[in-house]
């Protein structure tokens, strides 16, 4: 018998499993057979102090000290690198782009406009005449997700804890104080679960007998693509416009390219549509000089939206020693760090971090008098940008 149970070893539930082995013995339970395989290794991995709602915002500006230093040993090279994103504004999205601009100002390192005559210093190949406006964000960074998620996982053996493949849960109940998990991989017992089972998350709850969310699967397609021949792009921004209908960056001596779709469909093993990807390459091309003449391998990655596109961290109110970590959307990899030692402090009871951000606004009882939340609502707001 261990201390803590997690349900998932992608970046939450690993970033869950390291805080907590300070607490006690960890078991993570992964489905795959590797750690990660449905969203933290198919992320876009950028960390945006700009994106998402306030609550998203804090809990990526709690993660910052941890990404630039993390502990020593934790990884044998930098997290964090310099990218920078250049935001395009077409004609008719001045609204848009000024509310945008406003709210980035109050980021720790604000947004900048930049004169349309002078965007293509910033990146080479937008299409001159087409923006009326644009903006930098100069602080946004690439994160190297695998070396943080490698990271996370080390520390959990690192600490005697175990991560434990091809270990899907079938069954999940409490008797006498303890959980026990039936899974492919055998039975396990620990006071608490953490469910931080992404796509699957509503699921695992319901093994439990604890009431769902009502999360959201959303497929999200990339691909990979040269850039001009003779061309080094490594220097480039991110490029996206304030309609989200697309982003590029450099990635690996190529340019990772995406709708920006947000497409809801059922937990799975998600697969690129044909459709979105030429959607991306028209987008691309409407936006750039850019001729895209080939698509270099093509992927796409679930991230799963709680209701109100806020994470839900926290002991669920109707099953004690149950805590959800889930609905992380695209923020999972970013406010990985906050969003796990949040995770563990609701998992011992333990106060909270001191770290700017409010657990309640986070705690899945805020859905306990919403459940007539209609899938309209749902999604009349939701930002599914990357960025």
């Amino acid at each position: 018998m261990g201390d803590f149970l997690v349900v998932g070893a992608g970046v939450a539930g690993a970033a869950a499993g390291y805080f907590l082995s300070e607490y006690g013995h960890v078991t993570l339970l992964e489905m795959e057979a590797v750690p990660g395989y449905h969203s933290t290794g198919r992320s876009a991995a950028l960390f945006s102090e700009y994106y998402g709602n306030p609550t998203v915002r804090a809990l990526t500006a709690a993660s910052r000290t941890f990404l630039l230093t993390p502990p020593p040993g934790f990884a044998d090279g930098p997290l964090l690198a310099p990218r920078g994103v250049l935001t395009l504004c077409p004609a008719g999205g001045e609204e848009e782009f000024a509310a945008m601009l406003a709210d980035g100002l109050s980021a720790p390192v604000p947004v900048r406009e930049v004169d349309v005559a002078e965007v293509t210093r910033h990146c080479p190949v937008v299409r001159p005449g087409r923006y009326v406006r644009a903006m930098v964000k100069p602080g946004a960074m690439d994160i190297d997700v695998d070396l943080l998620h490698q990271g996370f996982l080390r520390g959990v053996r690192a600490r005697g804890g175990a991560v434990v493949m091809r270990a899907r849960v079938r069954a999940l109940s409490r008797s006498g104080g303890l959980w026990r998990a039936a899974t492919d991989a055998g039975e396990f017992t620990a006071p608490v679960v953490v469910d931080a089972a992404g796509a699957w998350a509503d699921e695992v709850a319901a093994l439990a007998g604890v009431r769902p969310l009502g999360l959201t699967p959303l497929r999200r397609t990339a691909f990979m693509a040269d850039p001009p021949a003779g061309v080094d792009a490594a220097r480039w921004p991110m490029v996206t416009d304030v309609a989200d209908s697309f982003y590029f960056k450099p990635e690996s001596g190529r340019l990772l390219v995406s709708p920006s779709d947000a497409t809801p469909v059922p937990p799975c093993d998600a697969r690129p549509d044909d459709l979105d990807v030429a959607r991306a390459v028209e987008r691309v091309e409407e936006a750039t000089t850019l001729r895209i003449r080939g698509v270099r391998r093509a992927w796409a990655g679930l991230r799963t939206a709680a209701p109100d596109d806020t994470p839900v961290v926290g002991e669920a109110p109707d099953a004690p020693g149950f805590v959800w970590l889930a609905g992380l959307g695209g923020y999972g990899v970013q406010t990985s760090p906050a969003a796990g030692r949040i995770a563990a402090a609701a998992a011992t009871r333990t106060p909270p971090p001191a770290d700017g951000v409010d657990p309640a606004a986070l705690s899945p009882g805020r859905f306990a008098a919403a459940s007539h939340i209609t899938e309209s609502e749902t999604f009349a707001s939701r930002r599914t940008t990357v960025e």
